[in-house]
């Protein structure tokens, strides 16, 4: 639809926090205000990850609500938050949270296109310490 995946105002660089429930709830108040998500879907992102880890490896954690918050997704999208430092999830350390949304199986299209970006090396660094948002909306944004 005419609802992009990616705003550059749902991107942040340059970021720190005290600890990954500071970096999930980061990435979905970036998805609340960019009117991806209603506010308790940034909670069943917290629940999701006391269920299970959503790091990825390679420096990525893909923070997202449990399949009962999929009424919580306005709009299907994601958002970005690089922390240049890392924040630890359990032994590893991510820079990049990336927050997701999908209606209905929309986010496997997302986790697709974000796997996709992240197996060329280059980018994937690019993307850990750009200071530019507009190099990482071009990456992970598709348009």
């Amino acid at each position: 639809g005419d609802f992009p995946i990616l705003r550059m105002e749902s991107i942040r660089v340059g970021e720190q926090a005290a600890d990954k429930w500071e970096a999930i709830r980061m990435a979905g108040d970036l998805l609340v205000k960019g009117g991806y998500v209603n506010m308790e879907y940034v909670d069943a992102m917290a629940e999701r990850e006391t269920i299970t880890t959503t790091y990825l490896g390679m420096g990525i954690a893909i923070p997202h609500g449990t399949a009962k918050a999929k009424s919580e997704v306005l709009h299907t999208g994601i958002s970005v938050v690089q922390f240049p430092d890392g924040v630890a999830f359990g032994e590893e350390r991510a820079q990049l949270v990336i927050g997701i949304a999908g209606i209905g199986d929309e986010h496997l299209e997302l986790l697709a296109r974000v796997s996709e970006a992240l197996e060329d090396e280059r980018v994937l660094n690019g993307l850990k310490t750009t200071t530019d948002p507009g190099y990482i909306l071009q990456i992970l944004g598709g348009e």
